[in-house]
């Protein structure tokens, strides 16, 4: 990957991340609190009172669309993965804090993410991206639904949050599915022993969105070229 051919693109797409991510805790703040939460979940209202947090909102905003500017250049796909990074990056947070991925925001991102990938295929015209797609969906949502069906650590949030990168990572690629969803189980499993050690979590209350969203994030940004090496490798 030559990150150097689309530094432009990775500037213009850093300002527009660090712009959403800016109203990130505002998003936050206006979320109604769920009626089956612990009483000891932070709030949402006080999660976006936190001191200087619309500044590090922004912050991972701009360096996730960053990279993602400099590893696609100027593309199509940028036209429904730019809008999800101050998303991502407002579940990622929220889950870690609270251990809950918000249904007001995922919910909607299904729509938005349905519709700009249609919006993108009917400019590129290439119809298999859109099977890739619902394709990764499928697939994705499935194979998560089982583990919430069957293992007590994984909260139905995660499972909504699955459809909704299985889709992106589908439309992108299979190499970019493969890449992504197991980096999300990997991270997910390494993450577990630290903050299991350190008491910042229990076994049922794993806040596994974050690598979800790493494990894509890294699938969008290397996927392609991993999924090059290891098929040049097994030949």
């Amino acid at each position: 990957m030559d990150w150097g051919a689309h530094l432009d693109t990775a500037a213009l797409t850093a300002i527009l991340g660090a712009g959403c991510g800016w109203f990130v805790p505002a998003v936050v703040g206006r979320l109604p609190e769920p009626e089956s939460a612990a009483e000891t979940k932070v709030s949402y209202a006080e999660l976006a009172a936190s001191p200087r947090i619309g500044w590090w909102t922004a912050l991972w905003s701009a360096g996730i669309a960053a990279l993602i500017g400099a590893a696609l250049g100027w593309d199509w796909s940028l036209l429904f993965l730019l809008p999800l990074v101050p998303i991502g990056v407002g579940l990622g947070w929220v889950d870690m804090r609270t251990r809950l991925l918000p249904k007001l925001i995922v919910g909607p991102s299904y729509l938005l993410v349905i519709v700009l990938i249609l919006v993108a295929t009917a400019i590129t015209g290439d119809a298999d991206d859109l099977v890739r797609a619902g394709l990764g969906w499928l697939i994705a949502g499935g194979l998560y639904w089982l583990l919430w069906r069957f293992t007590p650590g994984m909260g139905y949030g995660d499972v909504r949050l699955s459809g909704v990168l299985g889709l992106v990572l589908g439309h992108l690629g299979w190499a970019e599915f493969a890449i992504g969803t197991y980096s999300g189980f990997l991270l997910g499993a390494l993450g577990w022993i630290p903050l299991r050690l350190l008491r910042l979590t229990r076994d049922r209350t794993f806040p596994f969105g974050p690598f979800m969203l790493v494990g894509a994030v890294i699938g969008i940004v290397w996927g392609a070229d991993l999924g090059g090496h290891l098929a040049v490798g097994r030949g």
